[in-house]
């Protein structure tokens, strides 16, 4: 197992948070070329929202609540994956072929685990990801995200860098972590 490749993620000046004090986002690439992702969101204890646990499976519009997030492209292909991970064990995984371009026929081969530790200022949520719910190239960019609801409602977008005036994971230019891996 390799070493983690850790940061700090960044709110966007659009979405003021002052519930969240910080979160740091880690990768750690795993011996069968899959990936262990880390969030650890810090913040006032009871100013973040959370979605009530439920049995895990996939489910669309996540982002519309606290949701931790994965875009992640192979080498200099337009077309890359997107991961969400909510606090309440739904997951969604999608295949872009462009920007913003959905692939509607995919079908991920597999399903990310999740787990979620609760903690007295935030939580930690660690998802892994199988070799074959990730593009097969040997060179990974990644970009880290996460969206934070607030206890009164309010939306914070927070990412490895922000490209534009509008928080928008899909930017290309936010896909700046980059992983060198054997393939499968």
């Amino acid at each position: 197992m390799s070493n983690p490749i850790a940061a700090s993620l960044i709110c966007h000046p659009a979405s003021p948070c002052t519930a969240v004090t910080g979160i740091e986002a880690s990768v750690v690439p795993t011996a069968d070329s899959g990936l262990n992702l880390s969030y650890r969101v810090r913040g006032i204890p009871g100013a973040l929202r959370l979605p009530p646990p439920l049995p895990a499976g996939p489910a669309d519009g996540l982002w519309q609540h606290t949701c931790c997030e994965a875009f992640i492209a192979g080498g200099d292909a337009p077309d890359y994956r997107e991961f969400n991970f909510s606090p309440s064990g739904l997951w969604a995984a999608y295949r872009f072929t462009g920007y913003r371009e959905r692939d509607d026929g995919y079908t991920p081969s597999g399903e990310p685990r999740i787990s979620l530790l609760p903690l007295a200022d935030g939580f930690q949520l660690d998802a892994r990801l199988e070799a074959t719910l990730l593009p097969a190239a040997p060179v990974l960019h990644l970009g880290l995200s996460v969206v934070i609801e607030a206890a009164d409602g309010s939306k914070s977008y927070w990412a490895l860098t922000h490209g534009g005036e509008r928080p928008d994971f899909h930017l290309r230019q936010s896909f700046i972590l980059t992983l060198n891996r054997n393939t499968p």
